[in-house]
C-alpha cells in the first residue's frame, strides 16, 4: 500500500476538526492519562471515548455493541480514532455492515491476537477480520512493535483496502512511546477529514 506522509501541524497546535465529532476506540486495559487518546479527549470538547467496558476482560461481542451504541447517539457520522484492540472493533463493525456509519478511521498499531505473545486475554479477537472498509481510513504501523510485526500490519491493511504510515520505531504508539499529544497523529485525522469530505475548524 502507499505509504502517506503528512505535514505536522505548526505549533501551537489549535486544530481538531469541528465536525463531524470524534470518537476514540482504546483497546485493552484503556488509554492512561497519558496516552495520546486521552490527551485529545481533555483538550477537545468534540472528542470523546467510547466505553467499552470489561477494558481488562475484553469481550469481542460486547465491545461490538458498545461502539454501536456510541455510533448510534452521534448527530452524523463520526471520524474514528482507534487504538491497538479497539482496530479490531472497527474491522469487525465495517466487515459486519457497518449498521451505524462512519465517515473515517484512523486505525493506530493494531495488534495481531494470533501471536505466541498476545495476551491471553485479547486472543478472542481472532482471527481478525480482513474484509474491505467501506470508508476512508489510515492505518498507522510501528517497526517495532510488540504486539504486532509490521509485516502482519502491512498485510491487513492491504485486505482492508486502507493505505498505511509508518512512525518507524515506535513501540506500541502508547504513552510508552512517548508521543504526548502525538501532534502528527493530528495532521493524519486531518487529511482523513478532508478525505471524508467534512468540513474542519480551517476548512
Amino acid at each position: 500500500m502507499v505509504a502517506m506522509n503528512s505535514p505536522i501541524p505548526p505549533e501551537p497546535c489549535g486544530w481538531l476538526p469541528a465536525a463531524p465529532p470524534v470518537l476514540l476506540v482504546p483497546g485493552y486495559l484503556n488509554s492512561g492519562p497519558d496516552h495520546w487518546q486521552s490527551h485529545w479527549e481533555k483538550r477537545w470538547p468534540q472528542v470523546r471515548r467510547v466505553d467499552l467496558g470489561s477494558w481488562d476482560a475484553p469481550d469481542r461481542e460486547l465491545w461490538q455493541e458498545r461502539f454501536q451504541a456510541a455510533l448510534q447517539t452521534c448527530s452524523e457520522p463520526p471520524l474514528v480514532v482507534a487504538h491497538s484492540l479497539g482496530c479490531l472493533v472497527v474491522a469487525d463493525h465495517q466487515a459486519r455492515g457497518a449498521l451505524a456509519p462512519v465517515a473515517a478511521a484512523l486505525l493506530v498499531a493494531p495488534p495481531d491476537p494470533g501471536q505466541p505473545e498476545a495476551p491471553v486475554a485479547i486472543r478472542g479477537f481472532g482471527p481478525v477480520d480482513r474484509g474491505r472498509f467501506k470508508v476512508p481510513g489510515l492505518v498507522v504501523t510501528s517497526s517495532n512493535d510488540p504486539f504486532a510485526a509490521e509485516a502482519f500490519v502491512l498485510d491487513l491493511a492491504q485486505a482492508w483496502g486502507l493505505n498505511t504510515h509508518s512512525l518507524g520505531p515506535c513501540g506500541h504508539i502508547n504513552a510508552d512511546s512517548g508521543l504526548g499529544e502525538w501532534r502528527e497523529g493530528l495532521g493524519l485525522l486531518a487529511e482523513l477529514q478532508a478525505a471524508a469530505g467534512k468540513p474542519g475548524l480551517h476548512g
